[in-house]
């Protein structure tokens, strides 16, 4: 039983699919888990806090202090307390609040002070869901690390039919004890991955570069960590920050410098996911002060770079796994299959510069995983966050 002895701090808003908590509370003790439920003031309008005490065997927490006695609720200990928090239902006022810090009410400090990841499973009228608004609290709540569980189409307490009722209690059970058996399942694994663009100089402030930002590769890392791995996330110039301790960033600028580190460090790898928009080619000759405009032309010849993925599919070893991305523009497959046996690798992610909303600068992302027999694996269009899970998943079977 994954959640025998697990701490749960269940969040209850105020919905009407706040009746599914009960059944939710029950399964989570059922498998063995202790529940604290936190509920906040509207979500008492819709199930009691007697109902779910006599579920969970404890006082509901809803208010920062008991009206009778004057004991004080810690939201800083709940946080501390838990393994996960689970938010079902989250209503479009709490995920705003959670996305933007509005500390005005138990749950939303509780989820503040939280330690542990949090999972959140929308409830909301179809428009409401749909919502630039909404749209945009959940992307943000994403990029903070917390994990959504997308709520089901259907018949809605307006009488209308869409997208926006809380998911079933036995499939958002399914996402939580899916989160466990996931927690730690890569310990004792090393992986190197790289990830974003590289920078090859032309002179002190010109470079040839590409339009990666890393989001993809930052994600991999960050999944990776999660699971329990020891990563080396080897980046190229972004914005982005690692928020996971498991993860130790290298920060390069140019092909070279990733080469050679990335050479280094896989010595000692389980696995290389090698993610980055790596330069092929580098000027030939890097100027030392900046290129002055003179005449209509300036030619620049350009030399190769070092292959960083066909260099570790030399080295690679039996015990070694090397994930290679492909991103094209035509002959997609073709050309990604090329490079899998030219470069050695287990098999390789493509992503094709056709399909709407994947490649550079997206928050989403599109692939197809490839193997070396030929075999191909097609993902809808998700989040790269759950891009991420998919890759690691085929990666550690």
């Amino acid at each position: 039983m994954v959640l025998k002895d697990k701490h749960i701090v269940l969040g209850i808003t105020g919905s009407i699919a706040a009746y599914k908590a009960a059944s939710l509370a029950r399964l989570l003790i059922k498998a063995g888990a202790e529940v604290q439920i936190v509920i906040t003031p509207s979500g008492k309008e819709f199930i009691t806090p007697v109902t779910l005490s006599a579920l969970t065997g404890k006082p509901v927490v809803s208010e920062f202090f008991t009206a009778n006695d004057g004991t004080w609720h810690s939201h800083v200990d709940l946080g501390q307390w838990a393994d996960l928090m689970l938010i079902a239902p989250a209503t479009a006022a709490t995920l705003a609040k959670m996305a933007n810090g509005i500390a005005d009410n138990m749950l939303i400090t509780s989820y503040l002070s939280m330690k542990a990841p949090v999972i959140i499973a929308p409830a909301m009228d179809l428009d409401m869901f749909a919502h630039p608004s909404t749209t945009q609290n959940i992307e943000l709540l994403r990029s903070y690390g917390n994990i959504v569980v997308e709520p089901a189409a259907g018949e809605l307490a307006s009488r209308l039919t869409g997208k926006g009722r809380m998911e079933e209690p036995e499939k958002i059970m399914a996402v939580v004890e899916n989160f466990f058996t996931r927690q730690g399942s890569l310990s004792k694994k090393k992986v190197l991955i790289t990830a974003g663009p590289t920078y090859e100089r032309i002179d002190p402030v010109r470079f040839i570069g590409n339009y990666s930002s890393g989001k993809m590769g930052f994600a991999l890392a960050e999944e990776c960590a999660r699971r329990g791995a020891e990563v080396t996330l080897v980046t190229g110039p972004v914005s982005l920050k690692t928020n996971h301790p498991g993860i130790t960033r290298i920060d390069v600028e140019s092909a070279a410098e990733m080469y050679n580190v990335s050479i280094k460090a896989f010595l000692s790898m389980d696995a290389a996911i090698l993610c980055a928009a790596v330069a092929d080619f580098r000027p030939a000759e890097q100027y030392a002060e900046k290129v002055k405009r003179s005449g209509d032309m300036l030619n620049i010849s350009l030399v190769p770079n070092k292959d960083i993925a066909a260099s570790l599919g030399k080295m690679k070893k039996a015990n070694q796994l090397l994930v290679g991305f492909a991103l094209e523009t035509n002959d997609e497959e073709t050309n990604a299959l090329k490079k899998i046996i030219k470069k050695n690798l287990d098999f390789i992610v493509l992503n094709s510069l056709n399909d709407a909303g994947a490649g550079f600068k997206y928050e989403t992302n599109k692939i197809t995983i490839l193997n070396r027999n030929g075999e191909r694996k097609d993902f809808a269009l998700k989040t790269k966050k759950e891009v991420a899970s998919d890759i690691i998943d085929e990666t550690f079977p």
